[in-house]
């Protein structure tokens, strides 16, 4: 299987010294200042990060927990590359976290210091007395101000890192409500960031859009420790609303986002397609050029003939990379229809994040893809359809659950970590999620029924915007009744029944799409 080039990175504060060697002058972020994308260097971020490791190490935060608060900038991830490299552990939360929440974290995990944006100003002064407060605006005046020594600079250099010590600890809320800490080592990240490349191609000359939020790892790793570690620029957009416009500003070539956008984005198309009444037109030019071999010519062709989707995306968008959920199959080669490479992968939070992904030349689209470069998936406790938990094992694993040592021992055993999802593993090693052990419905002559899956099945109907599949106990049956909860797409119902489509029309054509899938 064809590979790009990797390199062992050790720790984050090697990783972060060797791109401002290798890419000094080049632009590492893209960040929208007074209505303009402002760009700021390598050769600044080394010296940012340097400068605001010493400040923190002078105000005696030496081995402390720092909290990160705020929205996606050049400040956060300054923030967060000078924690972690060498200086103590980076705590990065959710900005639109309640504030005793904030305040439940920074007492369990004993943070020194907040670090956050201004515009979370109120909540951070919640956080407790005793733990240091820093703005953003406070942060990059120690950046640019300070005046440190040549030994200030080398003191925080020589910081000892311990690759398999904990440099991040990330709070999850599970379904119960409780916040487990999950333990993330250098190598725990950095074994994501040597395996990337085993999937996807990035280099110095590609510019990243920055669209999820950096206090989940997903985006942290994927969209951006692992550019920085290659050279490539990053752009943060200014909101979800912003996306597209942003987009024809910046002109990126990659993009890490979930299948929502992913959906929505595909579905704007159709829309804006059938609005023109082009649909047979397009569908031509689709089946014609799906003709066309290799795959370099045939991309090639459908970015042409597709030239005005694509402008309206920036012009040069040539991949997106999906997470944190499977998405519509139909999605995936819709967009690639229209010549976008698209691929998705699985991770949890707990594997820093990847577990799987599809490799960019090698994409199956019903599948969360191979396992991780180094890493290793297993089945357990299948059942007849060979369908079981999934397992991984890998040295992108967790230290372990904060100060949970019972909940840790319940998910690592042996080295595993059971993942808590049921799927399996193919012919050819791609591995295929079916759903979450915890949803699985049992009816009353032992069959398993997957939600997911079947949610699946109803949300690749036009009319369903969103759908919930749950089980009822039928009393008088004493089995369960399937049902599916469904809000449907008014807008696409409008445009192809009538303006004022009624509850009832809508009614029956959802209805006919649930009879499909029963037979």
């Amino acid at each position: 299987m064809k590979q790009y080039q990797s390199c062992k990175i050790y720790n984050l504060r090697e990783m972060l010294r060797e791109s401002y060697e290798r890419f000094g002058d080049l632009p590492a972020f893209y960040q929208k200042e007074e209505g303009k994308y402002n760009a700021y260097t390598y050769n600044e971020l080394y010296n940012d990060v340097n400068s605001l490791g010493v400040a923190l190490m002078r105000r005696g935060l030496t081995g402390k927990r720092i909290i990160v608060l705020g929205e996606n900038s050049y400040a956060w991830c300054v923030a967060y590359l000078a924690t972690v490299c060498g200086l103590g552990v980076i705590v990065p939360v959710d900005k639109e976290i309640p504030a005793e929440e904030l305040a439940n974290i920074a007492k369990i995990s004993a943070a020194g210091a907040i670090i956050y944006s201004e515009k979370y100003a109120e909540k951070a002064a919640t956080s407790g007395r005793r733990i240091q407060k820093i703005s953003f605006s406070e942060m990059m005046s120690l950046c640019r101000e300070g005046d440190y020594s040549l030994e200030s600079y080398d003191e925080y250099k020589n910081l000892s890192i311990d690759h398999d010590a904990l440099c991040s600890l990330i709070f999850t809320s599970g379904t119960t409500g409780v916040s487990k800490g999950v333990m993330l080592s250098h190598r725990n990240i950095c074994t994501n960031l040597e395996g990337l490349p085993h999937f996807v191609s990035l280099t110095a000359a590609d510019t990243t859009l920055s669209v999820l939020p950096l206090h989940h790892v997903y985006e942290c790793t994927a969209g951006f420790l692992f550019p920085i570690s290659r050279g490539a620029s990053i752009a943060f957009s200014e909101g979800v609303r912003y996306i597209m416009k942003n987009m024809k500003e910046i002109n990126p070539t990659k993009m890490v986002c979930v299948p929502l956008l992913l959906e929505t984005m595909y579905s704007k198309i159709w829309a804006n397609i059938r609005k023109k009444g082009i649909e047979k037109k397009v569908m031509t030019v689709i089946k014609a050029t799906n003709m066309l071999r290799p795959a370099s010519v045939r991309m090639a062709a459908k970015r042409k003939a597709f030239a005005e989707i694509h402008e309206s995306m920036g012009g040069r968008l040539n991949l997106i990379v999906s997470g944190g959920a499977p998405v519509d199959p139909n999605v995936l080669k819709g967009l690639r229809d229209f010549g976008f490479r698209v691929i998705q992968g699985y991770g949890l939070t707990e594997c820093a994040p990847l577990a799987a992904a599809n490799p960019e030349y090698a994409p199956k689209d019903h599948a969360a893809g191979v396992a991780l470069y180094g890493g290793e998936l297993k089945i357990i406790n299948k059942d007849d359809d060979e369908i079981g938990e999934i397992c991984y094992r890998g040295d992108n694993v967790m230290l372990g659950y904060y100060k949970m040592p019972e909940e840790t021992a319940e998910v690592k055993v042996d080295g595993w970590l059971r993942t808590g999802d049921l799927g399996y593993i193919d012919e050819d090693g791609y591995l295929v999620i079916t759903g979450r052990k915890k949803n699985v419905i049992v009816t009353a002559n032992g069959k398993n029924i997957f939600p997911e899956e079947l949610e699946s099945y109803m949300l690749r109907s036009p009319y369903v915007a969103e759908c919930v599949v749950v089980g009822i106990m039928n009393e008088r049956r004493k089995d369960y009744d399937i049902v599916a909860l469904v809000y449907p797409d008014y807008t696409y119902a409008k445009e192809t029944l009538e303006e004022y489509a009624s509850d009832s029309m809508i009614y029956e054509r959802i209805n006919e799409e649930v009879e499909k899938i029963n037979s």
